[in-house]
């Protein structure tokens, strides 16, 4: 899937570049004027509006990029993925629905690991609609190590298994009719000892509640107070959990980082055309060298982190293990982020505080990148790992 141009250096192959153009276009002729008249903290369309837009998506290949092409999705490889979610993140609600849903919601990829049947039954039937689910691994115990810090149990009782326990920080369940819950099912206590299931939302003591945080997009807490869920729900073997769960928030990884990147992306193509019309002393604020400096080192920095999100995707894309990769790649791509969206609000001045330009909300999502999918620190603890072991 690589490229090289005459210089030999390696540049995204032509039906890359291709899906790429196509992708911006669609995002700044189509998502961003239909987003524009809603509130500022909207995070959905008009159904009118939507529906439309989600018709031409899939038209054009972007109806549910992450998911296998047998089952209904658009089934690009990780580079694929990564070039449409930078793209797809570059609208007020961009970081966390991809272009304002019009590409769909993608199942949790894990989903497709389970039997067919599990596959028809909710798969399938989420692709058609584009219809949110959730995953549901994070205790109040700890996120950093899912594996030992899981405490809501699974008893086999009969032919279903009883969940008791709670679920935080879980996106998207007041959308979603179902999802997958990661759950102890054995005496370990450890990362061997936990399972997978695919639990409805209209199962029997199964509540939930929302948690107010920065940004408008909230998660929820999940409570679970004997809930029933039928053994046949059981998603891969049990006590195997935790190589699913490990391996969603791999390659994750990648699209948090693409996510990132479309975050600052938008932020500085905002700030830069807002520099170019602004005018202070007589000149457009774009002429002043010392804003064209600041300027030229967070697109220098947002190139370096780009071309990382790219290199990780492409390696994972070729059978490469990429767990150095990608924490690589996530913790600069949320660290650039961060110093970017900064940025754009201190050069709008007093009007990146306010909600009349994008740019105030772009440096409030911006933060989450250093704290979900891996907080910085434990991708910092997964790249030293790595190298020691390597040197």
């Amino acid at each position: 899937m690589s490229a090289h141009n005459s210089d030999g250096a390696w540049e995204l192959p032509h039906e890359f570049r291709q899906m790429q153009t196509t992708a911006r276009r669609f995002m700044r002729e189509r998502i961003v004027p239909a987003e524009a008249p809603l509130p500022h903290d909207a995070y959905a369309l008009p159904d009118d509006v939507l529906k439309p837009l989600q018709e031409e998506a899939r038209r054009l290949g972007f109806w549910n990029v992450e998911s296998p092409a047998e089952w209904g999705g658009a089934g690009l490889n990780l580079l694929g993925q990564a070039i449409v979610a930078e793209e797809s993140s570059q609208c007020k609600m961009g970081l966390y629905i991809a272009a304002c849903h019009a590409f769909g919601w993608d199942p949790p990829n894990a989903i497709f690991l389970g039997r067919k049947d599990q596959i028809e039954k909710y798969a399938v039937p989420a692709l058609n609609a584009g219809s949110k689910t959730f995953v549901a691994i994070s205790e109040a115990s700890g996120g950093s190590d899912p594996g030992r810090a899981i405490k809501t149990r699974a008893e086999k009782k009969g032919d279903r298994y009883i969940l008791n326990g709670t679920k935080i920080w879980i996106s998207g369940v007041g959308q979603s009719d179902w999802g997958l819950v990661f759950a102890r099912t054995g005496p370990s206590k450890g990362r061997d000892g936990v399972t997978s299931f695919i639990v409805e939302k209209k199962f029997k003591g199964f509540s939930y509640k929302p948690i107010p945080v920065i940004r408008s997009y909230f998660p929820y807490e999940i409570n679970f107070e004997d809930c029933e869920v039928p053994e046949e729900n059981v998603l891969g073997p049990v006590g195997q959990g935790y190589k699913i769960a490990i391996e969603t928030l791999n390659e994750g990884r990648i699209g948090i980082g693409a996510q990132m990147i479309g975050v600052a992306q938008g932020a500085l193509s905002a700030t830069i055309a807002y520099l170019s019309e602004r005018k202070q002393f007589g000149k457009s604020l774009s002429e002043f060298q010392g804003i064209q400096f600041q300027v030229a080192q967070a697109a220098t920095e947002l190139e370096a982190a780009r071309l990382m999100v790219y290199n990780a995707s492409r390696l994972k894309d070729a059978g490469r293990d990429i767990a150095r990769e990608g924490a690589m790649a996530k913790l600069l791509s949320s660290q650039v982020c961060e110093r970017v969206t900064s940025l754009c609000v201190e050069l709008f001045g007093g009007y990146g505080y306010t909600k009349d330009y994008p740019v105030e909300k772009y440096y409030r999502d911006a933060k989450i990148g250093a704290i979900y999918e891996g907080t910085s620190n434990m991708q910092l603890q997964t790249i030293a790992k790595a190298i020691l072991r390597d040197s």
